[in-house]
């Protein structure tokens, strides 16, 4: 099940779940693979393609319960079914409801043996986007910034380009890649004018997610780079305080404006999620700035913290932070996270976390 699940993040498969499978007979591996990405042939088939005849009679090992239904592939219950594979071990089952159960009950009724629970931790936190998004109704939020050691995510002038080096930009990459979406405020829009691509080394086909501005009175400048949109579709959430005629003028050009309730002259940042789980969206990455962030934590809407430290100082109270807004009075009313990881990216650090609400 280790290697099934090493295998499984390998993809990137979002709004699908990361799944690897690995196929065992005779005491060695017959076959093994992973979902490669949304539409392509699931982690089970590829096992069984490798696998060939050794399928039969052999034990399947796999991080998530095999699917019973139709998507874009066939259902691979029934796959495993006609290959006569003997046992499944499955990590978890699968909490979308269009199987939630289904394939191991299929599996049963065909006389394979089933056991489910194996590494069951670990695979629910490797699918952790898709197993918020199918259990609670809402995409799973993941606040990612990029600061200095003292927390300065740009100069006092605005310049942030590059506050980290190369390895954690490809690991920001990466974190696109594994969410539908990708949501910036504003004023990171104004400020460097991103593309937020997915732009992975050694991977040939474009992963296009979704790109999601919040930008409470439409400023966003219409030559702006993210909205380009032959490199991926961009949402503009806006309000009732946006022009008529410049939402119309986008429009046009193909762009998708949506006017939100707001807040205090601001987006409504839970009626945004809302309106991207009704869009199937099933993990959002948040990359700031930290207005937006704040909001985010304000409204409790953040799963995972990513953020990366650069070995720098750059000091000055007007140089912005990761989290803006008014902060916490007091410090027993400061937010704790649990579950803390680090790891190097090249002369950087990075910190991933979840927060501790206090209902949880």
């Amino acid at each position: 099940m280790r290697r099934a699940l090493s295998l499984a993040q390998r993809g990137y498969t979002a709004p699908n779940p990361m799944v690897g499978a690995v196929l065992v007979k005779d005491g060695r591996v017959v076959g093994e693979g992973y979902h490669r990405r949304a539409g392509m042939p699931h982690a089970e088939i590829e096992a069984l393609r490798r696998a060939g005849e050794n399928a039969r009679g052999a034990t399947l090992y796999v991080t998530l319960e095999p699917c019973s239904h139709w998507g874009r592939t066939p259902p691979c219950a029934d796959a495993l079914i006609e290959a006569g594979v003997r046992c499944v071990y499955a990590a978890m089952q699968d909490p979308n409801p269009l199987v939630a159960g289904k394939g191991f009950e299929k599996l049963r009724e065909a006389g394979i043996e089933v056991q489910v629970g194996v590494l069951e931790e670990r695979a629910r936190q490797l699918n952790e986007i898709f197993v918020k998004y199918h259990t609670t109704g809402m995409p799973f939020v993941t606040a990612k910034a990029a600061m200095s050691l003292d927390g300065k995510t740009a100069t006092h002038t605005g310049d942030s380009k590059w506050i980290t080096d190369e390895p954690a930009r490809r690991l920001v990459h990466r974190l696109r890649a594994r969410h539908d979406a990708v949501m910036v405020g504003i004023g990171t829009v104004l400020r460097d004018d991103p593309l937020l691509t997915v732009r992975l080394p050694r991977m040939r086909e474009a992963l296009h997610r979704l790109r999601v501005i919040v930008d409470s009175q439409l400023r966003c400048p219409e030559e702006a780079q993210v909205l380009r949109v032959e490199d991926s579709p961009t949402l503009i959430a806006t309000t009732a305080s946006a022009s008529p005629e410049k939402i119309s003028r986008l429009k046009e050009r193909g762009i998708d404006v949506e006017v939100l309730p707001d807040e205090g002259g601001q987006v409504d940042l839970r009626a945004l999620m809302q309106l991207l789980a009704q869009r199937g969206v099933t993990g959002v990455l948040c990359e700031g700035g930290g207005t937006l962030i704040a909001g985010l934590f304000a409204k409790r809407l953040v799963d995972k913290v990513v953020f990366f430290y650069a070995p720098r100082i750059i000091g000055g109270r007007a140089a912005p932070t990761a989290v803006e807004g008014e902060g916490a009075a007091r410090i027993e009313e400061c937010l704790w996270l649990d579950r803390v990881h680090w790891r190097r990216a090249g002369r950087d650090m990075m910190v991933q976390a979840y927060p501790v609400w206090e209902d949880d």
